[in-house]
């Protein structure tokens, strides 16, 4: 299947149209310098030096069969990026973490983060992955059909700084059960600092 999408999206600077598409290993050093970008303008400079490492290792680190990166592209530039990576969790379904995303900051608020996601999980149901899971704010993620999850359901790998973050979403249309043990995410996300 033809992964590609278009869509026309409103920005200050009038009607952009974005190229939906999946990461490939020669867009590594621009994805890493976006993230690098969108962190340091949001966060700090040495924020953006630290995602921009994560993601680096991420993209190294992780085995193909285990990385599905989307990236969404004005023109000749990406402009957003997002990696879902292999999540274990004990009941054996199908199941993928997303983390991270960035958006470009000249785009952000056009609606861009959100249709990137939607296309990520898009792909996974193409896929047959039953369960993702996210770790981020409730208000931007449930956009997009993650819902608060507690521990109590299914455990995140590491204790988590901030429990009203931990979301889930059922792709194959079944409800989520508690899945008694512990969880494993890739080598690049088992850092307990990242939770």
């Amino acid at each position: 299947m033809d992964w590609r999408g278009v869509h026309v999206t409103e920005s200050a600077k009038g009607y952009i149209k974005m190229n939906l598409l999946l990461f490939s290993e020669s867009n590594t050093q621009e994805v890493i310098d976006l993230f690098k970008s969108v962190f340091s303008a949001s966060e700090s400079e040495a924020e953006g030096q630290l995602i921009a490492g994560f993601v680096e290792n991420l993209i190294c680190t992780t085995r193909s069969q285990d990385l599905i990166g989307c990236i969404a592209r004005e023109k000749e530039t990406i402009v957003g990026c997002l990696f879902f990576s292999r999540f274990t969790v004990p009941g054996g379904q199908y199941a993928f973490i997303l983390s991270p995303v960035a958006v470009s900051t000249e785009v952000q608020g056009t609606g861009i983060g959100q249709k990137l996601i939607q296309y990520g999980l898009d792909h996974l149901r193409y896929l047959h992955v039953s369960l993702v899971f996210t770790y981020g704010d409730p208000g931007y993620y449930s956009k997009t059909g993650f819902e608060k999850i507690s521990e109590d359901i299914v455990k995140a790998p590491w204790p988590l700084s901030q429990p009203i973050g931990w979301l889930a979403q059922s792709l194959d249309g079944k409800e989520i059960q508690v899945i008694a043990g512990r969880t494993q995410c890739v080598k690049a996300l088992n850092d307990p600092s990242l939770w």
